[in-house]
């Protein structure tokens, strides 16, 4: 058999070194309860109870691209309370995946966040 042969007698599929496919814009709750704060944001977290009242700390996800960390922060510290940091994730290419993780200042404030802004359309559009 010659190498042509081979390769078309072998099954096409599997991943074809492209890695996993990405299924639809679902979030996820990573441990700790998901909230979207930004303009133009839009929450899409199945509800998930909060475990823990003095949660300092929230994963935030759907972002837009567009969306900073400054944004992120100033949203926060306007409509919940003092906040420590943003970490907003980027992927390979610079792109923001619109996950940012914040963490509060005060213990609470992260459950506070969840409670008013879970499953709402923060912009309003």
């Amino acid at each position: 058999m010659n190498l042509e042969q081979i390769i078309s007698s072998k099954p096409k599929g599997g991943r074809g070194g492209r890695g996993p496919r990405r299924g639809s814009a679902r979030t996820q709750v990573l441990g700790k309860p998901t909230v979207t704060p930004t303009q133009k944001a839009r929450a899409a977290a199945a509800p998930a109870p909060a475990t823990n009242s003095n949660a300092e700390k929230i994963i935030v996800s759907n972002l837009p691209p567009d969306v900073n960390e400054p944004q992120i922060k100033e949203f926060f510290l306007s409509t919940v309370g003092p906040v420590k940091d943003v970490l907003l994730s980027y992927d390979a290419a610079g792109r923001s995946k619109g996950v940012a993780t914040v963490n509060f200042q005060r213990k609470g404030d992260g459950n506070k966040a969840f409670q008013s802004y879970n499953g709402r359309l923060i912009d309003g559009s």
